[in-house]
């Protein structure tokens, strides 16, 4: 099955790449969680528009992509959630809450989708999360999940 990917997919492709995969993971999984459309060949026109935007997203220089992973790996973000008295969250923490923590804390601006967590956050403690900003840049930051007082 070709198909159009709208979404990052990791060890598959970026945004506007056309891939070939196996029926089932298109049909199940892809397309349903809106990561890719079908192919066409009207569809070449959408891979165009996707790439466009997503270099403009995109950080453009090597050298400025690790310059920002320096920052981000420079001091750790510290996230104030709500907590039981066991320490268990209520919710879990999201790619979006820690894209949001770092620009908080006077860190570079990060899209939410570039934001990986290595496991579910869902108690009090010391984490680590990757962020994509570069094909061959990659920063890990440290969180600090701490109780809201």
């Amino acid at each position: 099955m070709k198909l159009i990917l709208t979404q990052e997919v990791t060890g598959l492709g970026t945004p506007g790449d056309v891939v070939e995969v196996k029926d089932g993971y298109g049909r199940n999984f892809l397309v349903p969680r809106g990561l890719a459309t079908a192919w066409t060949k009207g569809g070449e026109k959408q891979v165009s528009s996707i790439r466009k935007a997503r270099e403009s997203r995109e950080i453009q220089t090597l050298e400025e992509a690790q310059r920002i992973r320096q920052s981000l790996e420079s001091k750790p973000v510290r996230l104030a959630v709500r907590a039981g008295a066991s320490g268990r969250l209520f919710g879990a923490i999201t790619p979006s809450d820690v894209a949001d923590a770092i620009i908080a804390a006077d860190g570079p601006q990060v899209d939410r989708r570039k934001v990986e967590l290595t496991q579910p956050i869902k108690t009090l403690g010391e984490y680590t999360a990757h962020v994509r900003l570069h094909p061959e840049v990659s920063a890990k930051v440290a969180l600090k999940v701490v109780s809201a007082a």
